[in-house]
């Protein structure tokens, strides 16, 4: 134990249990709705209850927290706690600009410089409705992302690029409808898929032709969770093998539900006698890759909710991520340059996320986690479940394995990104 540690348990040794313990749990709440993984979450509220004065064993799920709590300062039984609090939670969102804050309150409450009562305030307060400006801002980073998408990996026109972004609106709106709405929110990736699927096929039959495929995955590219089985895959790499299983299941149960509403909506529409005119118009120049990786930058930063302080940093690290991912694609073969490629991102983006967490004194989730999101491979996932529902087994296993590879090399990425650079903070 440090003597910081010393020190500041205390300071707070004339404090009540009851006050100390309910500032750790709305911390733990906090981290967990703002999406902290359980690895990063244990790690900080069992440090942040040390500082407290406070013995805490941590147990973090996609969907609850069990935390047992006993009093350094009364010492009492080995392992034997003196409480546990049971908390139920919805699975948590990344919101950048909220999880900061509650890194910031923590830090000053350990510090001193807050009390423990008005930092328990500060951290319901976090709590609040999102206003308006910022659901709409969220509605339109579903559009701009979709757009961008379009443009940078599929590589569509500019008709697949307006439609792409419409319908991302559409599915903006209705997840924004979800959240306030339990019954619509269990089936809202199926409806999604079923709306987006069923405007492409419609424009694309009595408007203009489509890349049916191109424009639904573009759309959809959001829902896609890809980021859940990258999370997935670093906390079971990391033994939290309950968490990462579920958040696993969770994540394979949002890509049957979005294949099966592409797959209804197709039904549904050749039931009606709508046949789309699928072929794809003449793609975008290559020049049009960084504009394109620029919006996708700025999306990221209104989808993940950073704070204007931290856009600069959040677009740097989205194109360093990509461009880290493509160059590293680029020096291996055709064969291996993905996984190569994905790998060298995630070590990149890992390594850059601790030097910005330990110089800046701010979570490196600013850096790690929009980083990335370029790099996971949540559409390789959607296709092979995709494949597999058309009962093309081949396609569907040879994309599974690109799934595995990818996920692989990017979860090695991070992890040896890590060691290039030790973390200095548990977020």
């Amino acid at each position: 134990m440090s003597a910081g540690d010393v020190i500041s348990q205390q300071q707070f040794a004339t404090t009540a249990i009851t006050t100390r313990i309910a500032f750790a749990l709305e911390l733990a709440r906090r981290l967990h709705q703002y999406g902290t993984t359980a690895p990063r979450l244990e790690m900080a509220v069992a440090g942040v209850a040390q500082r407290l004065g406070l013995s805490a064993d941590v147990w973090s799920s996609p969907t609850a927290i069990i935390i047992s709590f006993s009093d350094l300062a009364q010492g009492g039984e080995e392992g034997v706690a003196q409480t546990t609090q049971v908390m139920r939670l919805a699975p948590g969102e990344v919101n950048l600009e909220r999880l900061c804050q509650a890194d910031d309150i923590a830090d000053r409450a350990i510090a001193g410089e807050l009390d423990l009562r008005e930092g328990f305030r500060l951290m319901r307060e976090l709590g609040r409705p999102d206003t308006r400006r910022e659901k709409i801002g969220s509605i339109v980073s579903y559009g701009l992302s979709a757009a961008s998408i379009a443009a940078l990996f599929l590589h569509s026109s500019w008709v697949d690029l307006v439609v792409a972004a419409v319908i991302g609106v559409i599915i903006g709106c209705i997840t924004l409808l979800a959240g306030s709405r339990p019954q619509l929110a269990v089936a809202s990736d199926a409806i999604c898929a079923l709306v987006a699927t069923t405007v492409a096929i419609v424009v694309s039959a009595f408007v203009v032709p489509l890349a049916i495929k191109s424009v639904v995955l573009a759309s959809l590219i959001i829902l896609v969770p890809g980021m859940s089985l990258t999370t997935a895959v670093r906390e079971i790499s990391s033994q939290h093998l309950v968490s990462g299983m579920a958040r696993m299941g969770g994540a394979m149960s949002t890509l049957l539900k979005l294949t099966f509403g592409t797959i209804a909506a197709t039904q549904l529409c050749a039931a009606f006698g709508i046949k789309a005119r699928d072929f794809a118009l003449p793609a975008l120049p290559t020049w049009t890759d960084y504009p394109a990786l620029l919006v996708a930058a700025i999306a990221f930063a209104i989808l993940f909710r950073a704070a204007k302080r931290d856009w600069p940093v959040v677009i740097v690290a989205v194109v360093v991520g990509y461009l880290a991912t493509r160059w590293g694609g680029q020096i291996s073969s055709s064969l291996s340059g993905a996984p190569v490629g994905v790998f060298l991102g995630g070590l990149l983006l890992g390594a850059m996320a601790n030097v910005y967490a330990r110089y800046a004194q701010r979570p490196g989730a600013v850096i790690r986690e929009p980083g990335i999101l370029l790099l996971v491979p949540g559409s390789v996932g959607f296709r092979s479940v995709s494949f597999l529902m058309e009962r093309d087994t081949t396609l569907s296993l040879d994309t599974g394995l690109l799934l595995i590879t990818l996920l692989v090399s990017l979860v090695a990425g991070l992890m040896f990104g890590d060691l290039l650079i030790s973390p200095r903070r548990s977020l």
